[in-house]
């Protein structure tokens, strides 16, 4: 028998037909069967999860949508995949839903968390067939930016990412170019299903190799030093996963252990992957981790150019996620603030980067919730783009780049160095929470 050339994939994952679960009678969905209504409960989650938020929003929004239908629900939250069990008096109905990848998407993220804030007034009185095709439109939506627009945001991020870590101007236009492509080959091949490392690894490779190109054709034209080699780091600075990071804080700060570990989990597949990678593409290349040239600028002009770089930087990872513009300026000008504010304590108070790193979250934290409320965007959307930025992703690369040529003192140092800032920005995040949220504050 001879077989087709092009063989179908077979979904490892199975859709589920959400609309099978309606019947034909269709009352409201306050007096629908308890199945419907967990279908309801279940998806609305599911689809939550999918955008990248944490377990504690998650079960926060399935126990609203019960709570409108007069029932209960107890939800088991991962990172892929959610165990909940609804109750109506003597009667129960138990789901496991998985997803088959995850992401962020902030602008989805916003319209499902309005969905269930004003669900009690404009949903309850709809069928589950009604509510499922609303959220058909909603999961069905097409991302805001084509994958050429999420590489020109994230060659803006990188390229102002490199003039904070200490760039120059050459730097920063080989970023530009390194990251530009790179993120445009990660975007191309996500949006055709390819699997999450081979997207890390192939975007990191071409990343580094777009940077390395870049700086030989200006050797060769314009007798540029190699020392501008130094920011081929910083080309490859788009995959640090700072979604999951934080939200892993924060999920295990409710005790939510089994999200925030295998979030936990998740980021640092993603970091190692990619910094063996680049690793590897540095010994092909002969590239080497070495400190950049000093810009010679005085405190008040890189105050200034820490500002913009900062916001550049904070709205290119904010487009990344797929905020609306709208949101991806204010998350640009809260970022502006927390991680000037982060970078001038290091430099001028002599302040231990950790604490600097507790302190510019903390900050971003009570901005976006002094902001939220006038704007109508979740908070964890604007929060988590303004300190992406503060990531030690550079840190986390020489520490493996020095593990790997066998430089353990070296590599220990740089190793923890960042696990000290990794731990403190969701601290920041966290502790701006308790202090501004009442119902975050507490345990019940």
């Amino acid at each position: 028998m001879k077989h087709s050339q092009h063989t179908e994939l077979i979904h490892n994952h199975m859709a589920i037909p959400w609309h099978h679960l309606c019947k034909e009678e269709n009352p409201p969905i306050t007096e629908a069967a308890l199945p419907e209504k967990a279908s309801i409960i279940g998806r609305t989650g599911l689809m939550l999860l999918s955008c990248g938020t944490g377990a504690w929003r998650v079960r926060s929004s399935m126990n609203t949508l019960a709570r409108t239908m007069g029932i209960t629900c107890t939800a088991d939250v991962g990172l892929v995949s959610i165990e909940y069990t609804c109750i109506d008096k003597t009667e129960t109905f138990s789901q496991s839903l998985c997803l088959t990848t995850t992401g962020v998407n902030t602008a989805k993220l916003s319209e499902l968390e309005n969905f269930v804030l004003d669900f009690p007034a404009k949903h309850a009185s709809k069928t589950s067939k009604h509510l499922h095709k609303f959220l058909d439109h909603i999961e069905q939506r097409p991302g805001h930016y084509t994958p050429p627009a999420l590489g020109l945001a994230s060659a803006v991020a990188c390229c102002a990412f490199t003039f904070l870590l200490g760039g120059g101007p050459l730097e920063m236009l080989c970023a530009f170019f390194g990251a530009g492509i790179g993120n445009w080959l990660r975007a191309t091949l996500t949006k055709k299903g390819f699997t999450l490392l081979l997207c890390v690894a192939s975007s990191v490779a071409l990343a580094c190799m777009g940077y390395a190109a870049l700086l030989k054709g200006l050797e060769l034209a314009f007798h540029v030093s190699s020392a501008h080699q130094a920011g081929y780091i910083c080309a490859m600075l788009f995959i640090i996963p700072g979604f999951p990071f934080i939200t892993s804080g924060i999920d295990l700060a409710k005790l939510d252990m089994r999200s925030g570990l295998e979030r936990l989990a998740y980021s640092l597949i993603i970091v190692i992957v990619a910094a063996l990678v680049a690793w590897g593409m540095a010994l092909l290349l002969h590239l080497k981790p070495s400190d950049f040239l000093p810009l010679g600028l005085s405190n008040t002009t890189m105050l200034l150019l820490r500002l913009a770089a900062s916001f550049c930087g904070v709205f290119g990872f904010s487009i990344m996620f797929n905020s609306p513009y709208k949101l991806a300026t204010l998350a640009g000008v809260i970022g502006a603030i927390a991680n000037t504010l982060r970078l001038e304590l290091v430099d001028l108070a002599s302040c231990p980067p950790s604490i600097a790193a507790f302190a510019g979250a903390l900050t971003a934290g009570m901005l976006a919730s002094l902001s939220k409320g006038k704007i109508g965007y979740s908070r964890i959307s604007i929060t988590v783009p303004a300190i992406v930025i503060m990531v030690p992703g550079l840190y986390l690369y020489r520490a493996t780049y020095n593990m790997g040529v066998v430089s353990l003192s070296s590599g220990a140092y740089w190793m923890t160095e960042a696990m000290l800032i990794i731990l403190a920005l969701p601290l920041g995040l966290i502790f701006a929470r308790i202090l501004t949220d009442r119902t975050f504050r507490h345990s019940i």
